[in-house]
């Protein structure tokens, strides 16, 4: 039985599918190991073409001069034809990325797609300012009358804004590059990860559903000279990437040239406080089930645990039980709770850490290798190391893998010392029967969201972004369309 959104063997540029000059590549099932498909490969040719188009389109074509209520007419209907191939896009991601079936539905396509009707509904609110009236001498004639002025202070499109995208989440990711771009006026270039082709090709689907002019949106797959066109072509004004460290730096030095407006939302090393007075088995379980999330590939994941030493020992069993128990399998299983790792370069990646751990001398709990039931598919078992410092390469890599490590502290001041101790500051969390204190310590940690006891779910007016080398800028909340706009104050007189 195929997989939906296979067949989608063409580029979308322009309002249609255009044919890729390179050769197919064969986009695997991380599970099971088998081709799912063969999907277009864009080159520069491709890019090229892409730019011009979405160029085209914003200097010329109609959508930056729709009303915003017009422009959100358009975004409703993508979403609500997206919502109505809701199982379609599962059964991609299932077989695409290798997702379990619980994290799939509620992380990678009903989550989103709950926030992107926010961001829509959010934006009919016209955000125009108005600038107070003020009475100002003539410049040009100073002993004359006065001049009552006035003016507004307006948000309008950047232009065309190039979405560079990971395999971890490509749905949410894709959805998160679309949306907001879209609904501020900008036209769009969308660059998926070639792990992940069919998830930003389906877009060109749901554009031609619903009539979106043509050029608004392009979609273009293709390797890393693709993304450095996109990166460092004049024509494009603005960057949005979601994906690793590395390539974000990349990315920000390729758009210096041009000084164009750079949006990333990079990786992480997320900590977790647990003080002694937290629940110890709800804190362990929460901590293993986010390991298990995507297999341990999610930027925002929390990875460190830093544990009070009177509760170390009892954590580090409880979550070693916990894991035990965790079922990891293919994702096509509906009980499978974890699935595997995207491909073998990646589980290479996460093995090569886990030498370290245990050449650095850090105490390997559980895990550490590979499922022995599981000969097909980049598995990779749940793996916890204790006894960990945090200046080792465990500590402060994001290993993007199923891989946690727990490091002691003694003091409120020690553990908050410890997880700022990185580079990164995308995410945090404190788990405490205190609720005044653990607030206290959330607003001392340097990352863009802090989870309190397992936070609340999902919220979508929670802004979403890093401190530090976690990236710039922020996704999601009610100020999301502001990093897709800039602003323009208007002066007039008035009363004459």
């Amino acid at each position: 039985m195929s997989v939906p959104f296979t067949q989608l063997d063409k580029l979308y540029i322009d309002g249609a599918w255009v044919g890729a000059d390179g050769p197919r590549e064969a986009v695997l099932n991380p599970a099971t190991e088998a081709v799912i498909g063969h999907a277009p490969t864009g080159d520069l040719h491709s890019a090229e073409a892409a730019i011009a188009a979405a160029r085209n389109a914003f200097d010329n074509g109609p959508w930056p001069r729709l009303s915003m209520a017009e422009r959100a007419g358009y975004m409703r209907r993508m979403h609500a034809a997206l919502v109505a191939k809701r199982e379609q896009i599962a059964a991609l991601i299932i077989a695409e990325v290798g997702c379990s079936q619980g994290v799939t539905y509620a992380m990678q396509v009903d989550m989103p797609l709950g926030h992107v009707l926010t961001a829509i509904e959010q934006s009919v609110h016209s955000d125009s300012v108005q600038i107070p009236v003020q009475a100002n001498p003539n410049p040009f004639n100073p002993t004359g009358p006065m001049i009552l002025g006035s003016g507004t202070v307006e948000r309008e499109a950047i232009g065309v804004v190039a979405g560079i995208t990971g395999y971890n989440f490509p749905f949410l990711l894709n959805l998160a590059k679309v949306f907001p771009a879209l609904l501020a006026g900008n036209t769009l270039v969308l660059k998926p990860s070639p792990f992940t082709p069919y998830s930003a090709l389906l877009f060109g689907q749901i554009a031609e559903e619903v009539g979106l002019p043509k050029g608004v949106l392009n979609i273009v797959t293709g390797g890393v000279e693709v993304g450095s066109l996109l990166s460092s072509d004049p024509r494009v004004d603005m960057v949005s990437f979601t994906g690793s460290e590395a390539v974000g730096v990349s990315i920000m030095s390729q758009a210096a040239a041009t000084l164009k407006r750079v949006h990333l939302e990079l990786g992480g090393k997320s900590a977790l406080i647990v003080r002694a007075d937290a629940d110890i088995q709800a804190t362990a379980l929460g901590a293993v089930a986010g390991l298990s999330v995507n297999a341990g590939q999610g930027c925002a994941l929390l990875t460190r645990f830093v544990v009070h030493h009177s509760v170390r020992e009892q954590f580090v069993q409880c979550a070693k039980a916990i894991a035990s128990q965790w079922k990891v399998g293919d994702p096509t299983d509906p009980s499978v709770m974890m699935g595997p790792l995207i491909r073998e370069s990646q589980r290479a990646k996460v093995e090569h850490f886990v030498a370290s751990g245990r050449d650095a001398g850090a105490t390997l709990v559980c895990g550490g290798g590979r499922p022995a039931h599981l000969r097909q598919g980049f598995f990779s078992d749940i793996t916890l190391f204790d006894d960990v410092r945090n200046d080792m390469l465990i500590a402060q890599e994001e290993i993007f893998g199923p891989v946690g490590v727990v490091i002691g502290f003694d003091s409120d001041d020690e553990a908050v010392a410890i997880a700022n101790d990185s580079r990164f500051g995308l995410n945090g969390a404190v788990a405490s029967a205190d609720a005044a204190t653990a607030y206290a310590l959330a607003q001392r940690i340097r990352a863009g969201s802090v989870y309190l006891n397992g936070g609340s779910g999902s919220l979508p007016y929670a802004p979403i972004g890093g401190y530090k080398r976690s990236g710039l800028g922020r996704e999601f909340g009610p100020n999301w369309l502001n990093e897709f706009t800039q602003e323009k104050s208007i002066i007039y007189p008035i009363g004459r």
